[in-house]
């Protein structure tokens, strides 16, 4: 391989080879090395060159470099490492998820603006990152937050208006009255709560921005199928999301109007003569219908009251369920029979048709809405299972009764006769349904990409020109206050002239979701000095979809299904031809840390405090503590400093211990002692080294005869042949967990094997075979501990970085044992085994067993009568 620029004569680290390994000094200087001959830069591809995209989710760059982050960072980085040593050309990059409230608030408590707390942390935890040894092209480093970056996307919001993909509507949403902004569904919890500050979420009416990402509905939940490098667990958490089911929609006209109608959604049309009433969300399209006073200030009322509440669940109590009785009532199509109309509040406004068919006999949530307000109850489904006993509420199928013609039916016959009916009388209806919404990107928080939009009254919603991009945000700007968007009240920057009229207008003051910026970053990367397009379609196209992204599991809906939307729906505009973003995905698992917790009070106790870890207790209570491994973080007072690790035993230890613990899928549990003993494997690889160049250096035979360190098969004594099997084993073994199976840690455990085995048989080794060896186990220690390797690398007169030298390959004849173990029988019964030679004869094999102490033993002198063989394998004495 070729080296990056011409490499100068360079000394290892040490210069004397039986220097102690101390990694701090050593690894700052080949890192320093790495940086003045530009290693890690993406190359220009050679013509037919492999290419391979590695790439980790960027961070929010809060200042500190946690375990976590090392895990992720360090998997990519090997994988990356791997591919630039088999010839790829490889990108490598990284970038900063820059924008958001995080950065906001603790800029708010701190007194400085988010640009420059944020810039601060940036340049440490990329001090951080260094000094772990990662092979990143920070040639191509960007950050959502700066200008040069949010331009871009401005203009690929631009570009989704332009084709109908990006709106605005007055909505219901989800308001975060701690953070004082607007949530996606996505980031609300089952219990009504804000992902980020944990406040119960309240329901508020505004205009906000929409992505039409349930256009691309199908598309997103069919093209699942494709991605075979994904895990199964993250497709299907993708699919129940986009969440596809089928049924029925019927009408239900209005009994005063019976041109108009309400539309609702059912799986279940075999319980529609057991239809009670019809429940609507409150502000369902129907009640313009309504003209009354009162009426509407009963439901005026109503939606106040609900506006107070938490954000809607999908399973209420009784005492959670609200609803009123409106002066509508719906003419059931089945039998004619007219129903009430309610507001509840358990209606979902945001899925299905925002209207709910009542069967309180077979739904449990309609059955305690009916209880809770004395709504008649009309059992139409009877069980065939006679333990099911009187259910008041039966939710199978089973035989239709108080169904007219359709007693006795079962559920799946009836449900097929209904609709069938209805399609022909026109009030029912197939249909394919999605629990996907469209995504919400507005926020009303100051730090995040301005939505370029200008909004005119005499000519409505006008975008911004593509030649006054980007929309930059303010520098003089009070960013304390709450509820209004700080942008809005800064009239300065809001206040503007229309593109088309040049009259007054006002800026859209809403900024854009942060996963607006980082579903797009990968693109970025792959032309990232571009200044006249987000990128060039012929760099994404020759350089996606990502060969291999790694992140955690928490993003498998956010994060990935808006990215992969966001290339679809840009592939459809014409700005390139990948359909996927990303090939594989490993989604890493958690590093846990031994926590501390008192069970009476709740408290984390820190580590720093417990004397006797056998028998922990609560320093002030003197209560006893419960000992668990945890996720780390600072509120449980678990976390590991990294730099604490790197300053202890080096970057290359922390890198190893974090592969070798776990399987990268897996949650890691920390352990100082392990990393002590990845730091004790480190220094015995270096010491074998050292003896190896020892035993050349004193042998005068090998150095003044100038002897080929080609190895002929035919020469080697029995140890050599098992040690280049362990080599070539090795070879084999590690390509496949690191390219192949994804398991570092596995891998790790081969160069174990391999040193373990030139350990063993180091004297009875010529030096050829030691060499081999010895070389053989840097290049594959190099990917997982790269200073060190680099350093032993260059002890054996190497003047290229061992990073840009070729992977080795196995020889498949290496790897075969030119010995078996033979069974021994005497009397029908195993007595032992031999090592022989692999098809040894008959005549030999016999011999062999006879002479062996084996025969001696059990034969007690006597000869066999029989001797049967079955080669390679056994050999019986029959007596």
């Amino acid at each position: 391989m070729k080296s990056v620029k011409e490499k100068p004569t360079n000394k290892t680290h040490s210069d004397q080879p039986s220097e102690r390994y101390n990694p701090k000094n050593l690894e700052k200087h080949w890192q320093k090395y790495w940086a003045e001959i530009g290693l890690d830069r993406t190359p220009q591809p050679e013509k037919d060159q492999k290419r391979f995209y590695a790439l980790s989710m960027f961070p929010y760059p809060s200042g500190s470099l946690h375990m976590g982050h090392v895990r992720n960072y360090v998997i990519t980085d090997v994988i990356a490492r791997l591919h630039r040593m088999r010839g790829y050309a490889v990108l490598h990059p990284m970038g900063w998820d820059a924008f958001g409230l995080p950065a906001e608030n603790a800029a708010i408590d701190r007194g400085i603006m988010p640009e420059d707390w944020t810039n601060q942390n940036i340049l440490q935890m990329k001090s951080q990152l260094n000094k772990l040894g990662l092979s990143i092209d920070w040639d191509r480093e960007q950050a959502t937050c700066h200008k040069e970056y949010y331009k871009w996307t401005q203009y690929l919001f631009l570009e989704l208006y332009k084709a109908g993909l990006a709106y605005q509507k007055e909505a219901t949403v989800n308001w975060d009255p701690v953070d004082q902004t607007v949530l996606a569904n996505e980031q609300v919890d089952s219990e009504g709560n804000s992902w980020r500050s944990g406040a119960k979420v309240e329901q508020r009416k505004l205009k906000q921005w929409f992505l039409r990402i349930t256009k691309y509905s199908e598309q997103l939940l069919n093209d699942l199928d494709e991605l075979n490098g994904w895990p199964d667990k993250v497709k299907t958490m993708q699919a129940n999301w986009i969440g596809r089911y089928k049924g029925t929609q019927i009408s239900f006209a209005l009994s005063i109007n019976k041109n108009e109608s309400i539309k609702v959604f059912t799986t279940r049309p075999d319980t529609l003569y057991g239809v009670s009433y019809i429940a609507i969300k409150a502000d369902h399209k129907i009640l313009d219908q309504i003209t009354d006073n009162d009426q509407i200030q009963k439901i005026n009322n109503f939606r106040h009251q609900l506006a107070k509440r938490k954000a809607y669940k999908r399973d209420y109590s009784d005492k959670e369920m609200l609803g009123i009785k409106i002066d509508l009532e719906a003419i059931n199509p089945i039998n004619g029979q007219k129903v009430p109309i309610w507001l509840a509040n358990y209606v979902l406004a945001e899925y299905g048709t925002g209207a709910v068919m009542g069967v309180p006999a077979h739904d449990e949530r309609d059955f305690k809405f009916a209880n809770k307000y004395n709504i008649n109850i009309t059992k139409v489904i009877v069980s065939e299972d006679t333990s099911d006993g009187d259910n008041p509420c039966f939710t199978g199928e089973g035989k239709l009764i108080n169904s007219d013609h359709l007693n006795g039916k079962d559920s799946n016959e009836a449900r097929n006769l209904i609709v069938e009916f209805g399609e022909k009388d026109g009030w029912a209806e197939i249909k394919q349904k999605y629990r996907l919404r469209d995504w919400l990107i507005s926020r009303q928080r100051y730090w995040g990409c301005p939505i370029p939009i200008i909004h005119c009254k005499e000519c409505g919603v006008v975008p911004v020109k593509t030649e006054d991009l980007p929309v930059e945000l303010p520098k003089e700007i009070d960013i304390k206050q709450k509820g209004e968007s700080p942008l809005r009240s800064n009239r300065n920057w809001s206040s503007v002239k229309c593109p088309k009229c040049n009259k007054k207008a006002i800026r859209e003051s809403d900024t854009m979701d942060t996963f607006m910026c980082s579903s797009w970053y990968f693109l970025r990367f792959a032309d990232p000095t571009n200044n006249n397009l987000p990128y060039s379609k012929g760099f994404i196209d020759s350089w996606l979809p990502v060969n291999q992204y790694v992140g955690g599991i928490e993003h498998a809906i956010l994060h990935l299904l808006y990215s992969r939307f966001l290339t679809k729906s840009l592939k459809d505009i014409g700005l390139h031809s990948i359909s996927e973003p990303f090939s594989r995905l490993l989604t890493q698992g958690m590093v846990q840390g031994i926590t501390y917790k008192n069970p009476k009070t709740g408290k984390y106790i820190p580590i720093a405090k417990i004397t006797n870890p056998s028998n922990p207790t609560d320093p002030d209570t003197k209560d006893h503590l419960i000992t668990t491994y945890e996720k780390m973080s600072k509120s449980k007072y678990n976390g590991i400093d990294p730099a604490s690790v790197i300053d202890k035993y080096g970057a290359d230890t922390a890198r190893m211990f974090i592969l070798f613990k776990a399987p990268p899928e897996k949650d890691l549990e920390w352990n100082d002692a392990d990393v002590e003993g990845q730091y004790r494997f480190l220094t015995r690889i270096w010491k074998l080294v050292d003896s190896v160049c020892t035993k050349i250096s004193k042998d005068k035979d090998y150095l003044s005869t100038s002897k080929s360190d080609s190895i002929l098969v035919k020469d080697l004594n029995k140890n050599e042949v098992s040690v280049r099997r362990s080599i070539h084993s090795a070879i084999k073994s590690i390509t496949e967990d690191l390219d192949i199976n994804l398991q570092f840690n596995t891998a790790i455990s081969e160069l174990m094997k391999l040193t373990n085995a030139i350990n063993e048989h180091f004297d009875l080794l010529g030096i050829p075979i030691l060499k081999e060896g010895t070389t053989t186990l840097i290049k594959l220690l190099a990917p997982f501990a790269p200073h060190i390797s680099e350093e032993l690398w260059q002890k054996f007169s190497n003047t290229e970085s061992v990073h840009l030298v070729n992977w080795p390959d196995y020889d498949p004849e290496a790897i075969i044992s030119q010995t078996v173990q033979l069974v021994v029988q005497v009397k029908g019964k195993v007595r032992g085994k031999l090592e022989i030679s692999l098809n040894m004869s008959n005549t030999e094999i016999e011999k062999i067993a006879l002479e062996s102490d084996i025969a001696k033993k059990w034969l007690e002198g006597s000869k066999p009568s029989r001797v049967i063989i079955i080669p390679n394998k056994l050999v019986n004495l029959v007596p």
